[in-house]
């Protein structure tokens, strides 16, 4: 039986599923080996959906995220429930899924906002020894920095994600995002934990020769990462997911080339809610990027990635996220088009 509730765990998901003329996204939760159908769960139950897909213009997930807590509690007792009664199918609506019957996708195919943080201080103490920055900044001890990503370039499990023609040296970058859940303004750390959904894997792509070059002028980063972001498989929620010590690893074509845990963080993701919401509101689908692991990206180790190689990030708790690289300047390759679903 699946086990879900915000007590007990719960992994969603953003799944293709098959309609006449095209797929449609539909949001889910992953379970042992099948994937449910988050709305036609509670239409089973006599329920309104919730979540909505791509057909009629809704956000999937994100629709499910923005309802709140009575919704999420709505959506648990309903894929509990057909479960245990092994109700697979409502009518004509597929309610259970084998799991390897459907296609995952980013479980937010667009996230409301993407905000990547740098608060692992063994990352950057690599980076001082590898030579890729002179120092770590004063301040950086002070307050937890970060540059906003690009939610329009975002890429979800076994999708090409492209070697865009202006690098040479194309990076992964092992992270984790805390997914917000609940909105809030002027949080203190000690309240932040309950404004979180959960956690998803994060692969924060990166053109490093371009880095250097846009980050020289004083700036931080532009088209060096807005190219593209990979999130995924599912987002967990926290009771499923034990962040400072769940084993996390990077194999390229196979061959595990960083591993280990996040562990300790020099600011927290409640104190990073905390300094970020002092003066703008947080919302449902905002993505809070921890940084990279300690050696967890290719350039602490002048060890590089090649085109068309396979790059797996593993989060015990979360799953693998999977992704193949394209070939220099051949653009995406997405195995669902969500621009054209939505």
């Amino acid at each position: 039986m699946i086990t879900q509730s915000r007590e007990v765990g719960m992994k969603f998901v953003t799944f293709a599923a098959n309609r006449p003329g095209r797929p449609v996204l539909r949001a889910g939760v992953l379970g042992d080996g099948v994937v449910v159908d988050i709305d036609h769960a509670i239409a089973a139950r006599g329920g309104e959906p919730l979540a909505g897909s791509s057909s009629d213009g809704g956000s999937e997930l994100l629709t499910l995220i923005r309802a709140g807590d009575p919704a999420i509690e709505i959506a648990r007792a309903a894929t509990e429930h057909v479960v245990a009664a092994g109700d697979e199918h409502n009518g004509d609506e597929v309610i259970i899924h084998p799991a390897g019957d459907v296609q995952l996708v980013s479980p937010l195919p667009r996230p409301n906002s993407l905000r990547d943080y740098l608060v692992v201080e063994e990352h950057l103490r690599n980076c001082v020894a590898a030579g890729l920055i002179d120092s770590i900044a004063d301040e950086w001890y002070n307050i937890p920095a970060h540059y906003k990503g690009n939610v329009d370039e975002i890429y979800g499990p076994d999708d090409t994600v492209p070697w865009p023609a202006y690098t040479d040296k194309l990076d992964y970058e092992l992270e984790i995002c805390a997914v917000i859940g609940t909105p809030g303004r002027r949080i203190s750390a000690e309240d932040a934990g309950r404004h979180i959904l959960g956690y998803t894997l994060y692969n924060d792509w990166s053109a490093r020769d371009l880095q250097a070059r846009e980050m020289s002028v004083g700036t931080g980063p532009g088209i060096c990462k807005d190219f593209g972001s990979s999130i995924g498989p599912c987002i967990v929620t926290p009771d499923e997911f034990d962040r400072d010590n769940a084993h996390l690893e990077a194999r390229i074509d196979g061959e595990v080339w960083s591993s280990g845990v996040l562990g300790a963080m020099h600011f927290s993701f409640e104190e990073i809610i905390e300094w970020t919401s002092q003066e703008e509101t947080l919302r449902p689908g905002d993505l809070l990027g921890s940084g990279t692991v300690g050696r967890g990206c290719g350039a602490e180790m002048d060890r590089w990635i090649t085109e068309g190689c396979v790059v797996e990030l593993e989060a015990e708790g979360i799953g693998v996220l999977r992704n193949r690289v394209g070939r220099k300047g051949a653009g995406p390759t997405r195995i669902i088009d969500v621009d054209a679903l939505r």
